[in-house]
């Protein structure tokens, strides 16, 4: 478990989140519509705000054998989307495997991509290969000027991310509706992302400007306080502000779509978590299981497990 769960029971200015919501949002939904799947720790990166504290010397990558637990799960309960995330997932020895196999059994899927990664020699095919599969590209950009994302990724990361984008558009990328390329925008720091419509523009108006790539849509998050971000709000100090700014910017009208009622994130392992964030944070479901202790079985709702961190997903318009 992660440390900084044990903190959010100091911080008694912060309600339970539990006590905030609805308790029949307590509970998933009925019907289970994403499979996001965290096949593996290895990145090519070290970003400063990383919840999974992935990076080069993590060696968590997630097996053939789940992999195909994980399709087989997802053809019984005929799941709409598979989202494929990391680390870099593209450093799964198996992940092009995974991404063919999931592609025969769902309609859309989902890869999230630092970018960088495909520039490497070992990985750069895969730009072809996301086209053919026809494969949602969600990119995390942290801004669409270089010292900016430099000072969170490391330097030349913005050049080489630009580099990539280039080839996605050309290969229609962005253009074609087929082809559907998406952003995300995570603060550096311990404050929140503007407005998202502003953003998207803003993204849109530089990117087209300067280097003349286009994409879909842009996503703002807020920073969850887990990983690499967590720490880095412990070690500054900032962690009960930031923690007050999140539950002051609580939105009771993001509950009901939260991410975590309608879909099930599979670790690496195999082991079963409420969402990607309690993945980091080492909070299982209460059930404990694996997914595949769900194959053959109907799907049930369940109790999600929530904690402070929670706060991170209802804040203003939403990170879910």
């Amino acid at each position: 478990m992660d440390e900084i769960i044990n903190d959010f029971h100091d911080l008694d200015q912060i309600p339970v989140f539990q006590t905030q919501i609805d308790p029949e949002m307590m509970n998933t939904a009925d019907r289970l519509d994403v499979l996001q799947m965290n096949i593996g720790r290895v990145c090519n990166l070290a970003c400063k705000h990383c919840h999974v504290c992935a990076g080069p010397n993590r060696t968590e990558v997630m097996s053939r054998e789940v992999m195909a637990d994980c399709i087989q799960f997802a053809r019984e309960q005929q799941v709409q989307t598979i989202d494929i995330t990391g680390g870099a997932p593209e450093m799964n020895p198996d992940f092009e495997w995974l991404v063919t196999e999931a592609c025969k059994v769902c309609s859309h899927v989902i890869v999230r991509t630092n970018l960088t990664v495909l520039l490497n020699p070992e990985y750069e095919h895969l730009i072809e290969f996301y086209a053919r599969q026809k494969v949602e590209i969600v990119c995390s950009l942290p801004y669409y000027r270089a010292d900016q994302m430099d000072r969170v990724r490391g330097t030349g990361t913005f050049d080489e991310a630009i580099q990539v984008l280039q080839k996605l558009n050309t290969l229609g990328y962005g253009k074609n509706p087929e082809l559907v390329l998406n952003m995300v925008y995570n603060p550096a720091g311990a404050f929140f992302p503007p407005d998202q419509t502003a953003m998207e523009l803003e993204y849109k108006e530089h990117l087209e400007a300067d280097f003349g790539i286009v994409f879909n849509a842009l996503y703002t998050l807020y920073n969850n306080p887990m990983g690499r971000f967590g720490a880095f709000l412990r070690r500054s100090g900032n962690l009960s502000g930031y923690m007050k700014k999140l539950y002051d910017a609580f939105n009771p009208a993001t509950v009901e779509a939260l991410m975590c009622r309608f879909q099930i994130s599979v670790d690496y392992d195999g082991k079963l978590y409420d969402c990607d964030f309690n993945l980091a944070a080492g909070l299982p479901i209460f059930s404990k299981e694996t997914i595949a202790d769900w194959i053959g079985k109907p799907y049930t709702a369940r109790k999600i497990r929530m904690d402070k961190h929670c706060y991170a997903c209802t804040a203003g318009a939403g990170s879910s």
